[in-house]
């Protein structure tokens, strides 16, 4: 950094690279378990209802620690998250149990929910604003990319080695990352001695807790999810209540009365909510109806991801030059295009036909998400980037979850898996039309403002 405090334009380069790179690794984990969940059942002789903590473990944990994020980019240096990620890959490098492997599993979506905050505060403060559109396109390009990719990756890795390889060859890219991090990362936040309000981080937890464990919960008991649910939702609502009225809050939940962060916020996480819910069904669909294995089925999406790293990168950068308007209304026509073949699906739908949809509804969700993650950051100051995107993160995180488990229940629903699949591409493509109405108003209000 030089003596106003600017960084470099080839330290900026390290710093984008070992921060977009670490977090497409940790974002690829999220969801690298789905093909290898049988695999470890058999071997560690559990039960699928236990394997499968590993990925709902994973997406509980990394909704409850995002909210706590923003105050630790405050609290701490931006190298600290680093080591976490670490133990935990190594943990799960030699676990002899599923216990253990449970564990180390958590202690690295404690870090991967606080990387995606300290990842896209740090890149907003290192950037010019002119050049925010694009940077957040790369970071949108991650967001959507790695958990797409990860499946097929994973595929690929159980078709020639053992599981316990998921963990040993992403073991050497972490620590690399933590070396150049620690050697090249300045710290663009003074660590302060922030008073962290632990009465805060209480609720959090529990209400955090409630809400997306009912989601597992759903599955086996309605009546008991849904009490857990609500009190879940009444525990979140006393947090927020708190922090209106704390002079220090764990989490600044004003910002979401600004018009630009709310609406664009909720057009991202209907956006996120597509892309997951459409991603879970494929492989189901292809899987269960077509009789396919799962290298073959994460394949199908290959494309798609691929299609989408490209396109974000690209529309980020068109972003900056002409706003959100005409891209998100592109976007949004390519994703209804695409719903067509996937709401009609049948035993003898064509996998080149699937494939291309797939990939179609992929490049409108890349002219939809980077636009929206930049919109939503504008009128945001440079302390409030911690929290919005942590904020930002963790509805994103949680809404995904909740469309997986929606989707997942509605195709499980009838008594034929080919029109439960049906009825849950028809969900995505509501989440669509309520994505576009979100957008709709938006628009209205910031008219209205210029009036």
């Amino acid at each position: 950094m030089n003596q106003n405090g600017e960084v470099s334009p080839q330290i900026r380069k390290i710093i984008t690279i070992v921060l977009l790179g670490s977090c497409f690794i940790s974002l690829a984990s999220q969801t690298m378990m789905v093909t290898a969940l049988p695999v470890i059942q058999e071997d560690l002789h559990v039960s699928l209802n236990a394997v499968q903590w590993l990925t709902t473990g994973y997406t509980l944990i990394i909704g409850i620690v995002t909210p706590l994020s923003s105050n630790m980019y405050e609290k701490f240096t931006n190298r600290h998250v680093f080591g976490t990620f670490l133990i935990g890959t190594l943990v799960r490098c030699f676990a002899s149990n599923f216990a253990s492997l449970l564990i180390a599993r958590l202690i690295q979506a404690c870090a991967s929910g606080m990387l995606m905050t300290f990842q896209m505060t740090t890149m907003i403060s290192i950037y010019p604003i002119e050049k925010r559109g694009s940077i957040l396109g790369l970071s949108s390009l991650v967001i959507s990319a790695a958990p797409a990719l990860g499946p097929t990756i994973s595929g690929l890795i159980l078709e020639f080695l053992s599981w316990r390889w998921l963990f040993i060859l992403v073991l050497p890219l972490m620590i690399l990352a933590f070396i150049i991090g620690y050697l090249k990362l300045p710290n663009f936040s003074t660590p302060r001695p922030i008073k962290i309000d632990y009465i805060s981080v209480i609720i959090s937890l529990i209400g955090s807790g409630l809400a997306l464990g009912s989601l597992t919960v759903f599955q086996i008991n309605f009546w008991c999810g849904l009490v857990m649910l609500i009190s879940g939702f009444i525990v979140i609502g006393g947090f927020v209540k708190r922090q209106l009225h704390l002079k220090n809050p764990m989490l600044k939940v004003q910002i979401f009365t600004y018009p630009s962060f709310r609406w664009m916020t909720i057009v991202g996480v209907f956006t996120f909510m597509v892309l997951l819910g459409t991603e879970q069904l494929i492989p189901i669909y292809t899987e269960k109806i077509i009789g396919m294995g799962s290298f073959l089925s994460g394949l199908i999406l290959l494309p798609g991801a691929i299609a989408n790293a490209i396109t974000a990168s690209i529309v980020g950068r068109l972003y900056d030059q002409y706003g959100p308007k005409w891209l998100i209304t592109i976007g949004a026509v390519i994703m209804l295009l695409a719903s067509i073949p996937l709401v009609l699906v049948n035993r003898h739908s064509s996998i080149t036909l699937l494939t291309l949809t797939y990939m179609l509804r992929m490049i409108g969700n890349a002219f939809v998400f980077s636009p929206a993650l930049s919109e939503a950051f504008s009128n945001l100051n440079q302390e409030e980037n911690s929290h919005g995107t942590a904020l930002n993160n963790t509805l994103r995180q949680v809404f995904g979850a909740v469309s997986v488990t929606l989707c997942v229940v509605i195709a499980n629903t009838p008594a034929s898996l080919v029109t439960g699949i049906r009825y849950g591409m028809w969900a995505t493509v509501i989440m669509v039309v309520l994505m576009i109405l979100s957008f709709y108003r938006y628009l209205r209000i910031k008219k209205a403002e210029q009036n």
